[in-house]
């Protein structure tokens, strides 16, 4: 079985329906979501995780309303000045991918400025994409390699699997081994395509706003009850299990 995961990404879903389901305008379920994000993160501290990856914001979010689009920005700059100390006192390491080119100045620098600070912690590493996508993460891995194909110094021949993976935004880090969607949607989003080839799925209907410590649990029981083969037979685990 698998036991534990090393690695943890979550698509946080349901923001906007948790609103509407109480009245509520969608600022107040992204609001909601703040305190659900800061409890997931010292639940996966406390359970050793070495890394979280969290989508915060996609590219394709900037098609919602100019109005939504400028507050999720607003929150998430507010949530990122309040919760730096207290991610550097628990030795949490922030590591930021995306297309920072499409975002705000003062938001690109508070985030250069968060991962200056963290970057020697030994914690839990808390990654969060935002203006991410997938597609986005690939197409720049390919614009690299071909700038050095271009220059000289590799050859279109000598490219493989880790020439590519080394240039994506989680370049260093293992790939997650645990998928967690909330919101009750059954797909990925766009979201780390090259990185979740072999990642465990795990789909729950509760809203983010909602997701608690037992749903968490949830998730990670059914990882540790999954055989991870990667393309070998069980008896192949099995017998490597023994080894």
């Amino acid at each position: 079985m698998a036991g534990k995961p090393q690695h943890v990404a979550i698509i946080m879903d349901g923001n906007g329906r948790w609103a509407r389901s109480r009245g509520l305008p969608r600022a107040a379920g992204h609001r909601a979501s703040i305190k659900v994000v800061r409890r997931v993160v010292e639940e996966c501290a406390e359970r050793q995780l070495r890394h979280l990856t969290l989508f915060a914001f996609s590219s394709e979010n900037w098609l919602r309303p100019a109005e939504e689009v400028g507050m999720l920005m607003k929150l998430f700059l507010d949530s990122l000045v309040r919760e730096i100390a207290n991610l550097h006192k628990n030795q949490v390491r922030l590591r930021f991918i995306g297309d920072r080119q499409a975002l705000g100045p003062d938001l690109v620098r508070s985030m250069a400025d968060a991962e200056a600070l963290t970057r020697g912690n030994l914690g839990l590493g808390l990654n969060v994409a935002v203006a991410y996508g997938g597609r986005w993460d690939i197409t720049q891995a390919c614009r690299a390699l071909a700038a050095e194909v271009a220059a000289g110094r590799l050859a279109p021949a000598e490219i493989g699997e880790q020439h590519l993976a080394a240039r994506l935004a989680l370049a260093g880090i293992p790939d997650p081994d645990l998928l967690i969607r909330t919101g009750e949607e059954l797909r990925v989003s766009n979201f780390l395509l090259w990185n979740l080839a072999y990642t465990e799925l795990y789909f729950t209907p509760v809203l983010w706003p909602d997701f608690s410590t037992a749903h968490l649990d949830a998730a990670l029981d059914f990882f540790a009850q999954r055989e991870r083969r990667f393309g070998k037979t069980s008896a192949q685990v099995a017998a490597r299990a023994d080894a």
